[in-house]
């Protein structure tokens, strides 16, 4: 069995596109449409990834950069793999180059419901910053807006810096 540590994240790129709508719809019960993400990857504000264990798709995460914002718009690991870091690994990787991208901070939008997704992201100092009421079509559940600001800051870097460190001392313990 393939371990956590085999997990590569890369560009998403047109091959992925079945098996990271077969993870959406394991993942989310308000799915996007096979063309949204064949169109996402012509958008040159935005910014794709999947993680892969063995060129299998075991999670995936995307996000537009539109001058100094970063809005995540979607993170995903397929259920069998959860739990591992694998998300985690995703919105580091994504803030990282929403970094290197000069975005000055990341927003994104999560079910109120889903407290685990919230811990991860107060893990990386995001905060609520509004309720978005009945936003999901699907069953009108609220969304929290959550922000991370400063994130061309000496602090935010070394706070990024710090969990890269402890994710990599996971994967490959000394």
């Amino acid at each position: 069995m393939a371990k956590v540590a085999d997990v590569k994240i890369e560009r998403m790129r047109f091959t992925h596109i079945k098996q990271v709508t077969e993870v959406e719809k394991r993942s989310f019960s308000n799915v996007w449409p096979w063309g949204a993400f064949f169109s996402e990857l012509f958008n040159k504000r935005a910014y794709y990834v999947v993680a892969t264990i063995n060129n299998k798709v075991v999670g995936f995460a995307g996000m537009w950069v539109v001058n100094d914002e970063a809005h995540i718009t979607t993170i995903a690991v397929d259920p069998e793999w959860r739990g591992q870091k694998i998300g985690e690994r995703l919105l580091l990787h994504l803030l990282l180059e929403a970094r290197r991208k000069g975005a000055e901070y990341a927003i994104l939008e999560v079910r109120v419901s889903n407290t685990i997704a919230q811990n991860l992201y107060h893990k990386y100092n995001f905060k609520i910053v509004y309720t978005r009421k009945a936003y999901y079509s699907d069953n009108n559940e609220d969304a929290f807006v959550m922000r991370l600001d400063d994130l061309q800051s000496e602090e935010c870097g070394r706070m990024l810096e710090e969990h890269q460190r402890q994710i990599e001392q996971l994967i490959s313990p000394e």
